[in-house]
C-alpha cells in the first residue's frame, strides 16, 4: 500500500510486514529449525494520532479540519490532496466503485476508511472520529 504506507510512516505507526514469499535459506542437518523456537509476537504499540495531528494542526500556517476533510488531513501531513492523489488512495484501499465517481462521496469514504484503517494498524483513533 503505497500512499497509506507513507501515512503510517508519517504518524510513526509501524506495521509489521512480512515477506510474500520468503524462501527459506538451506540449514545443516544438524541444526534445530527455528520454526521449533517460541516466538512471541511483539504487541502493537499505539501511537496517539490525534495529539500529532493537533501539534501539527497548531503550528500549519493553514486552518485545517483534519477531523472531517481527507483534503485536510493529507495537507497536514504534508501529503499530495490532489483528487488524482486521493484517488490513487481511495483505489489502494479498496474504494467501492459506486462512491469513485462522485468526489464528495468518495472523500467521506476515504477520510472514514484511513481512519479505521489507522486504527487497525495502531493508531488511537477515538470511537467519535471513528
Amino acid at each position: 500500500m503505497g500512499l497509506f504506507n507513507t501515512i503510517l510512516t508519517k504518524l510513526g505507526i509501524r506495521k509489521e510486514e512480512t515477506p510474500a514469499a520468503a524462501a527459506p535459506a538451506a540449514a545443516p542437518a544438524d541444526a534445530v529449525p527455528a520454526a521449533l523456537a517460541p516466538v512471541d509476537p511483539a504487541p502493537i504499540e499505539l501511537v496517539d494520532v490525534v495529539t500529532q495531528l493537533e501539534a501539527l494542526a497548531e503550528t500549519s500556517s493553514e486552518r485545517l479540519n483534519w477531523k472531517t476533510s481527507i483534503v485536510d488531513l493529507l495537507k497536514l501531513l504534508s501529503l499530495d490532496s490532489s483528487l488524482a492523489s486521493r484517488k490513487q488512495l481511495a483505489t489502494e484501499l479498496g474504494c467501492p466503485a459506486d462512491k469513485m465517481g462522485d468526489s464528495a462521496q468518495m472523500n467521506m469514504w476515504l477520510h472514514k476508511t484511513v481512519l479505521q484503517k489507522l486504527a487497525e494498524n495502531g493508531g488511537n483513533i477515538p470511537a467519535e472520529l471513528l
